[in-house]
């Protein structure tokens, strides 16, 4: 009863397989394999973007802050919601990536408005050489809580930043999942939303570990290729990131996965739709779910085995609500979601 966090997850089948097939003879190394060569074509199919510069690099972290370093400067602030995992979970990698760059929070939760975007961007006065000078825009689909933008909801704050002549990112690590629930294409909730550049998400979806950055303009390709080899992500047995993206997009696997992610975790939400006490954060829009339950709910769901995100210490007052995080893979199965509500229903009164 493992719902902790995607990142823990095996690897799909397809993609072990690829990386065995792939694992014998030499290839030319840093990127310059033959297999790469047919990642950059399919994923620009996949974008419908021919013209797109595309780099793997083997962690979210690496993904995220190498892209948006590439589209800033050291002395300009970044817009990011306060939940963005750039501002609470990466342990400073922006601004060390950056060269010292600040972040700007905007909003008070994991989403931000239009109005909210065009506030924080005031903020900052334009040309003052005291402070920091404005920078892009960075948005993250699936959100932190779970939640997703609509495409007209990126469409408005991509139009908020480009008014300012500012780049936007996307932190796509959930990125299939975002595409999987709103039923959009990969490129109707990217460049076609105004989105300049963001990474797409294998490692919590059925990958080993890689990730792509997607650059709609080329002219970001040549930085990107210094900032990565001076980051030391640049990987010598490079085959090995190219063959898990080659698997990954091979039949819309990417798709698959993140298809069964989010039906296993509508399933175990209709399930604790149930539990007496539990109360649901937000509503579930793709694999993450958040809820609330008293402390002692929670000491005898971790006591039955079961594994997941909570938010405070197990022990003290018993009635204390805590806030939990209950995240779906492609590869749980139906008979542990249901063994995990019927353990939840078992639980003391």
């Amino acid at each position: 009863m493992f719902f902790a966090s995607d990142n823990a997850g095996p690897m799909h089948p397809a993609v072990q397989a690829a990386l065995i097939n792939a694992d014998s003879g030499f290839a030319p190394s840093y990127g310059a394999d033959q297999i790469m060569d047919g990642v950059r074509s399919n994923l620009r199919t996949l974008f419908e973007a021919p013209q797109a510069a595309i780099y793997l690099v083997s962690t979210g972290t690496a993904a995220n802050v190498l892209g948006l370093s590439t589209l800033m400067q050291p002395w300009q602030t970044l817009f990011c919601t306060p939940l963005a995992h750039i501002n609470v979970d990466e342990c400073h990698a922006p601004e060390f990536y950056t060269g010292g760059a600040k972040l700007t929070l905007v909003g008070s939760d994991d989403k931000m408005t239009p109005d909210q975007l065009d506030q924080a961007i005031n903020r900052w006065t334009l040309g003052d050489v005291h402070t920091s000078q404005r920078g892009p825009v960075q948005i993250t689909q699936v959100t932190e809580m779970g939640r997703l933008y609509t495409l007209g909801e990126l469409s408005a704050l991509t139009a908020v930043a480009h008014s300012y002549g500012l780049p936007t990112f996307m932190d796509g690590a959930r990125f299939a999942n975002a595409c999987a629930a709103l039923g959009c294409t990969p490129a109707e909730m990217s460049w076609k939303a105004g989105i300049d550049a963001l990474s797409f998400g294998g490692t919590k979806n059925g990958c080993m570990g890689v990730e792509a950055v997607v650059f709609f303009d080329p002219k970001h390709a040549w930085e990107f290729e210094l900032r990565r080899k001076r980051g030391a992500h640049l990987m010598s047995k490079h085959r090995y990131l190219s063959t898990q993206m080659q698997a990954y997009l091979a039949d819309d696997l990417w798709l698959q996965t993140a298809r069964s992610a989010n039906a296993n975790a509508a399933r175990l939400t209709d399930g604790l739709r149930n539990i007496p006490g539990l109360t649901l954060v937000e509503e579930p829009q793709a694999n993450m779910i958040f809820a609330t339950l008293p402390r002692r709910a929670h000491q005898h769901l971790h006591a039955g085995g079961a594994v997941y995100s909570l938010w405070g210490p197990l022990e003290g007052d018993p009635d204390e609500q805590l806030m939990m995080r209950l995240v779906c893979d492609w590869s749980i199965s139906h008979s542990k979601i249901d063994e995990f509500l019927t353990l939840a229903q078992s639980i003391p009164r």
